[in-house]
């Protein structure tokens, strides 16, 4: 049995599977609502229920209070449809670089597993189909045993739409993580989903104020913004890309010869690898420090004339947006990549930032 679901203000009507959350069937069809934790949390996805009834699911009564269930708010990636229809209204940015690709299923082969780092595994996985994606987006990964999938982010080009790389770091107590790590191997099958998100270049903003790239990356967080890279070179153009990389000692350091290759043959292109606790005397000739310091010091501390992406674990943001602030760029030219466990949608976070 299916539902009509009606989305405002887009007046677009979509159906909705007994049993699927709002949220799984608007971004089955293409359509982008906002989300962040989807577990019923965060709170990032509340709709307004302007007609039909719906099951509220998992929602925390922290992220929906009992007024505003009583008012026709409901969180779209916990709520299910009970009426034959329904229509919502939702707060949907108009993105003009947003490609709005639909989420769907895929299946495919490991096709090969490389250590990167000594906690990080490169996990590389040939799709029966090709998945058309955005550089930047992530997917959700099936875990044996674990009813709810885990995401990470594609760390190739989207010109591999048939093998996808992903760069996996090992969490401790993880169950995902540590399946990805102690138990997976060459050769297996795997299902996920994607693509996910709306972390991707505002290319026409770049093209229509004269802007650069800034990506700054730490950790495993390297990921989207090496699709970004990757795919921007690929496309051509004249706009400065920077990279500032951060780890904490160079066996942490992946990719590294390959930013270093691409840096020689794209003159555009600056590399910033900076190694927060390399010991001295070890020969390490590049920056040291965090990321937000090299940063800091590769610009002289004015980041104007740039739009930032930033993506690493959140102390490392954090430290990032305050020290681009500071180097007097702002909101509207910022952004991050965000993952958002139960214990980080517990916490408050500042209305400041609505991109970031």
């Amino acid at each position: 049995m299916s539902h009509q679901l009606t989305i405002e203000p887009l007046g677009q009507v979509i159906e909705v599977e007994e049993g699927q959350t709002i949220l799984d069937a608007a971004l089955r069809a293409g359509i982008y609502l906002p989300h962040a934790c989807c577990h019923g949390l965060c709170g990032t996805c509340k709709v307004q229920v302007t007609d039909g009834e719906v099951e509220h699911g998992e929602a925390s009564g922290f992220a929906l209070m009992d007024y505003e269930r009583d008012e026709g708010l409901c969180l779209a990636c916990c709520a299910t449809l009970e009426s034959d229809s329904a229509v919502i209204e939702a707060e949907i940015d108009d993105e003009p670089d947003a490609l709005n690709l639909p989420v769907q299923d895929f299946a495919g082969v490991v096709s090969r597993i490389e250590d990167l780092t000594p906690t990080i595994k490169g996990v590389w996985i040939e799709l029966d189909a090709p998945m058309t994606f955005q550089a930047g987006q992530y997917i959700n990964l099936q875990i044996p045993g674990e009813s709810q999938p885990r995401a990470f982010s594609i760390a190739s080009s989207p010109a591999q739409a048939s093998e996808i790389e992903l760069n996996i770091r090992l969490v401790p107590g993880g169950k995902g993580t540590g399946w990805v790590h102690q138990q997976l191997r060459p050769g297996e099958r795997v299902r996920l989903s994607g693509p996910y998100g709306r972390f991707f270049v505002r290319a026409s903003a770049h093209d229509k104020q004269g802007l650069g790239y800034l990506f700054l990356a730490g950790g495993s967080g390297l990921s989207s913004p090496r699709s970004m890279v990757l795919d921007l070179l690929a496309a051509g153009g004249d706009k400065p890309i920077t990279l500032v990389n951060g780890a904490r000692a160079q066996d942490e350091l992946y990719h590294h010869a390959e930013f270093l290759q691409l840096a020689a043959e794209h003159p555009r292109f600056t590399y910033v690898a900076a190694l927060s606790g390399e010991p001295e005397g070890s020969g390490w000739q590049g920056a040291r420090g965090y990321v937000h310091e090299a940063a800091k010091a590769h610009f002289g501390n004015d980041f104007r004339g740039h739009k930032a992406y930033l993506c690493g674990p959140p102390l490392m943001i954090d430290a990032c947006i305050s020290t681009l602030m500071q180097g007097r760029l702002f909101e509207r030219d910022i952004y991050t990549e965000k993952f958002i466990s139960a214990a980080d949608a517990q916490q408050v976070r500042s209305p400041l930032f609505k991109k970031i």
